[in-house]
């Protein structure tokens, strides 16, 4: 059997000392989460971090760096998950925007309203992605090359 890690993507996006979180359900749970997803298959991550960000909470967004990338096991289901996270900005808002299947609402909270719901989180990368991002970690997006096979 070949183990395949799930590829995904999340935005950490800062205005004014809050981050956009989503509030989504999980199975039973309602968490708390950074706009993020699966890469679809033939997808880049940049697109995948924009399409995401854009499904979930109806932002624009243009990603300006990457902040990390980061494997994580889930205690329960031992899946093992390889998140590229980046920071950027929001471009345009539509309001008109349904929400992605799941996605209750959109919060901008502050870390400490973060840590008020940190029970809540829909893994420990989410706090882990909002304090590398205020420790000023930051990578530059040409870091990630999606090669592509000659014609």
């Amino acid at each position: 059997m070949i183990w395949t890690p799930h590829i995904t993507v999340a935005a950490v996006i800062e205005n004014d000392g809050r981050y956009l979180l989503v509030e989504e359900q999980s199975g039973e749970q309602r968490v708390y989460n950074q706009p993020a997803g699966h890469v679809e298959p033939g997808e880049s991550i940049i697109d995948a971090v924009v399409r995401e960000t854009r499904e979930e909470t109806a932002w624009g967004f243009r990603p300006t760096a990457l902040l990390g990338i980061y494997r994580w096991v889930h205690p329960v289901h031992d899946t093992t998950y390889i998140r590229f996270c980046f920071t950027g900005e929001c471009v345009d808002h539509d309001p008109a925007q349904s929400l992605d299947t799941g996605i209750i609402r959109t919060w901008w909270l502050s870390r400490p309203e973060i840590m008020e719901v940190s029970g809540q989180l829909r893994s420990p990368l989410v706090l882990r992605c909002i304090d590398d991002y205020l420790s000023g970690r930051r990578y530059p997006l040409e870091l990630y090359a999606d090669i592509h096979n000659a014609a």
